[in-house]
């Protein structure tokens, strides 16, 4: 028998749908804007204020057609592919190892690790001391020095730890029964079992190699081993798309310029977003199993 259910809570219901159906279109009001932009008529879009729900003149993609002829996107994009392929496959595999390691019972000197590890998380020698370990060990200037500085985050060894500790052990100690090793028992056992953070993992890893810019600025001075968001960077806050307005007048070039804008950044943007759907569903349930334990 069902319970019937309160004015009060079917208020309730209604103020909270309608409150998230708010923020929803608040978030995604942005994200629309700029799309359309990128497709508007430039003359127009300058001259328009206020809220844009369709792209103004029709639909013109110029600005992609400019975007792309730019060799500069497409070296950013084949660097800032490498650096979210190799770097999240990296840094997964080191965390995994990492959090497979403080999972483990009686293993020696664990405690001073987590201790050592979670200084980290508050204290740092700062951006001079962690420039001349780069140079010194000869990654400057490579994309390398991207990846192996930031290899694993103290967070995200904690989340894995604690959904490793999750795992019954006495699936653990079947395996050493029938002889299996440390990495057999991470990899053919602990790991297939941890889908759902193992997802949470690349995607935390991978959303931070995409957007990540500084560490290019700082580290990395060909240009030709530029990563997209620093392409990108140059071109939204150095004003740099003269040389992408290759049809326009002198006069029209800063009309041109704001609809190159707006394609950069859908260019560099919705990539990441189609990874989303496919983590989607690991997404809470990975988030939740590594904060229930501690």
């Amino acid at each position: 028998m069902l319970n019937k259910r309160s004015a009060g809570e079917i208020l309730f219901d209604v103020f909270n749908i309608l409150f998230m159906i708010l923020v929803m279109l608040v978030t995604l009001y942005p994200f629309i804007y700029v799309f359309f932009s990128s497709m508007s008529n430039a003359g127009l879009l300058m001259q328009h204020r206020g809220l844009l729900i369709r792209p103004l003149g029709g639909v013109h993609l110029d600005a992609y057609r400019e975007v792309f002829k730019n060799p500069m996107i497409l070296i950013g994009y084949k660097n800032t592919l490498f650096i979210v392929v190799a770097g999240t496959s990296i840094n997964v595999l080191a965390t995994s190892i990492a959090g497979y390691f403080l999972s483990r019972r009686g293993v020696m000197l664990k405690k001073p690790v987590m201790v050592m590890m979670l200084v980290t998380m508050y204290f740092s020698g700062g951006l001079v001391p962690l420039f001349l370990l780069v140079n010194g060990v000869g990654l400057y200037n490579s994309l390398w020095a991207l990846i192996i500085p930031g290899l694993v985050s103290t967070y995200n060894i904690i989340v894995m730890r604690t959904s490793f500790m999750g795992i019954p052990r006495s699936l653990e100690e079947s395996a050493v029964i029938d002889g299996a090793s440390e990495f057999t028992i991470l990899f053919r056992i602990i790991l297939p079992l941890s889908l759902p953070v193992i997802a949470v993992m690349f995607l935390w890893y991978g959303v931070a190699h995409w957007n990540a810019w500084f560490g290019a600025a700082i580290f990395i001075r060909d240009r030709d081993k530029f990563p997209l968001q620093l392409v990108m960077r140059e071109i939204l806050i150095n004003n740099e798309t003269d040389s992408m307005s290759t049809g326009a007048a002198t006069a029209e070039v800063a009309q041109v310029s704001d609809t190159i804008k707006h394609a950069v950044t859908i260019t560099g943007t919705v990539p990441i977003l189609c990874v989303y759907p496919f983590i989607q569903k690991y997404f809470a349930k990975g988030v939740m199993i590594g904060a229930l334990k501690g």
